[in-house]
Parts: C-alpha cells; structure tokens; sequence
C-alpha cells in the first residue's frame, strides 16, 4: 500500500495486520529509520517500509519487485499517498497542480499498472483507491484536489472492466472529513487564522455533516477490510462515500 505512515493510510495498514495480511507500505520517508522503526513498534514483523515515490515509475517498479522477490505476488494494492494544497484558479502555480495531480492520480495510475499483470497472473486481486468526497463535489480553491480525485473514479471505471474477467475487483472510497493528522493541521491554522479555540475550530469541521461527528480512521478501515475479502468479489466499478450525510 502507498501512503501508509499517517492517517487513513496507516489506519488501514492496522487493521489489515488484524486481518492477519502482510502489509508493505511505500512512502517517500520510507527509508527514515525513525519511521520504520515506529512502523515496527506498533505493527510488529507483519509490516515492512520501503522508500516510494509513486510520482516516479523507477521507483514504483523497485519498490513492486522488491515485493515480488520477498513475497512472490501481489494480492492487494490500496492507494492512500495523497497531497492537499489550495489555491484558486486564477494565479494557481503550475507547480501545485502537477504535484497534485502527478501524486493522487497518475501515481495512483502507475501503481496500478505495476500490480495488475500479478493479479492477473494469480486471477485474483484487489485494488483500493483512496478518493474523497471532493470527487463529486467542487469546492473554492480546491480545483487540483478535485481534479485528481475525480480522475480517480474514471481511473477506477476502466481497471475494474480490464480486470473483471482476472478476478480483480477496483473499488474506491470517497470520505468526508476524517479526524487524520492533515485535519488537525486544519484545525491548528484556523485556531491562528481565525482567533479561535481548539473546541471552537474543530466544531466547525464536526458540523460540516449532519451527524455531528467527524469520521474516524478504523471506519474507513473497516470498509477496506471488507472490499479487499473474499465476500466482495462482486462489489467492483464502484465508489464508496463514507459523508456521515455531508456533501463534502
């Protein structure tokens, strides 16, 4: 899995350790040994680190062979690297664009084509992307990020039909507002932007949905854990929104 050091990503790394898998995440800091040696703190031996940049097609290949060579094959791919930057339209820097778009969807894209032939090979897989609730909904500033999760659902269209007849499924999930450490940056930049307290900054996030509450990692986990099982071999084409009733 890609992404897997913080967030969501690691949520999911979690529970698929429960789950009993073997779970390899690939980050751009994975080479950090204050990383892996976290990692290894909390997962123990079911989950190793390695250096990605999902931006760089030699590096997704390495970081895909050296899998192969440890483990033989491929079963799942979740991909959860993501980048968030806003800007508006006018004056956006191309920089932040091409960052944006080269991280969530082309990386995203590379990872995918460096997997299937494996699944394919093995008629079995199961890929997860990471999407959000930005891919239906537009929101100021934020044209690269609702862009490149957009694409992910198209993306996701068009693997899901190549790999129907391999026993591949591809499936996205699309949440609102999760309580990650990227939210709690949020929240620390409104508490100065704003003059607000923690508890005030946090219930502005917390009212965004009609359930009051912000989502939490593991409910993202959950979802995951049960498109990557057996018992989902028919749920495949498909993106999953966990909105607690938000739009965004």
């Amino acid at each position: 899995m890609t992404g897997g050091l913080s967030g969501i990503g690691r949520a999911i790394a979690q529970r698929f350790v429960d789950d009993g898998m073997i779970v390899y995440v690939g980050a751009r800091r994975g080479n950090d040994p204050a990383f892996q040696e976290n990692l290894r703190t909390t997962f123990g031996k079911s989950i190793s680190v390695r250096a990605l940049d999902v931006r760089r097609s030699d590096s997704v290949a390495t970081f895909v062979d050296a899998i192969v060579e440890t483990h033989g094959k491929v079963d799942v791919l979740v991909n959860a690297a993501g980048v968030y930057e806003e800007a508006a339209v006018i004056d956006h820097p191309d920089s932040m664009w091409h960052e944006t778009i080269d991280t969530n969807l082309t990386g995203t894209f590379k990872m995918i084509r460096a997997v299937m032939p494996l699944m394919m090979t093995a008629k079995w897989g199961r890929i997860i992307n990471i999407a959000s609730v930005a891919a239906h909904q537009g929101m100021a500033r934020n044209a690269a990020y609702c862009a490149s999760k957009a694409g992910l659902l198209g993306l996701g269209r068009c693997v899901s039909l190549e790999g129907a007849d391999h026993g591949i499924t591809c499936n996205s999930i699309s949440p609102t507002w999760v309580e990650t450490e990227m939210l709690q940056q949020f929240i620390e930049h409104d508490m100065q932007r704003l003059g607000q307290s923690r508890v005030e900054a946090r219930a502005t996030y917390e009212a965004s949905n009609p359930q009051g509450k912000l989502v939490q990692p593991d409910e993202i986990a959950g979802l995951a854990s049960f498109l990557a099982s057996d018992a989902a071999r028919a749920m495949t084409m498909a993106d999953y929104q966990v909105n607690a009733g938000s739009l965004w």
